[in-house]
């Protein structure tokens, strides 16, 4: 997350073009420091022509309303204004703005509230709920998203990294990641004074790489 935001801070700065991805993080960064404002990743899946296509919003949830923030090429699949009563609005007239592209939605995941501690060290969740929504009835996919919305008001969701084993709420294909097998302890020698500070680097980028984008800066 720290590394993270201050790419968002070397994006305003250069003032280049940015992909939807980018725009993302730019979005958190511009909202942090706002507690009434809760904001969460949303990733879509669709199929075009023989293609598959990803893209991916700021979800926004303020005053009992949702929207999302974004960047596209399409008006339609980028900012949407706080007006949504629930999540499952929302996410019905982004579908429902692919099927003017000949676009059929494949997937939807989302993520987590974004901590709005800008130094924080804890990764963003990218993909905590995962629908197949193409296999699923308009009535089913709303009634699971409406539970998802509820539980994220509440606060009873917990990011992967804190639960043991790690496991991720889906319908359809299991998503959760395999267990690390532990490692036997050995001795520290005079190579092994390095901080882990690079690994975490590391770790940072594989979240991006979970939703099929790279940040370009």
């Amino acid at each position: 997350m720290a590394k993270l935001m201050e790419t968002a801070k070397e994006m305003t700065r250069e003032s280049l073009p940015i992909k939807c991805l980018e725009a993302v993080i730019l979005g958190i960064y511009l909202t942090n420091g706002q507690p009434s404002i809760e904001r969460f990743p949303i990733s879509f899946k669709t199929y075009f022509s023989g293609n598959y296509f990803h893209h991916v919003v700021l979800g926004i949830y303020c005053n009992g309303r949702y929207g999302s923030l974004g960047m596209s090429r399409r008006a339609e699949l980028m900012d949407k204004p706080l007006t949504f009563r629930t999540l499952s609005d929302l996410i019905f007239d982004f579908e429902d703005s692919y099927k003017k592209y000949l676009h059929t939605v494949k997937k939807v995941k989302i993520g987590l509230y974004v901590p709005h501690e800008p130094h924080s060290f804890q990764p963003i969740e990218w993909k905590q709920l995962v629908l197949n929504v193409s296999k699923m009835l308009r009535a089913d996919i709303r009634k699971e998203l409406e539970k998802y919305a509820r539980d994220m008001r509440m606060k009873i969701l917990k990011p992967a990294s804190a639960h043991s084993p790690t496991q991720v709420r889906s319908r359809g294909k299991s998503l959760s990641p395999r267990r690390r097998q532990a490692s036997p302890p050995r001795r520290l020698g005079r190579r092994d004074k390095s901080p882990a500070l690079p690994e975490k680097k590391v770790a940072d980028l594989s979240t991006l790489n979970e939703v099929g984008y790279q940040i370009r800066i």
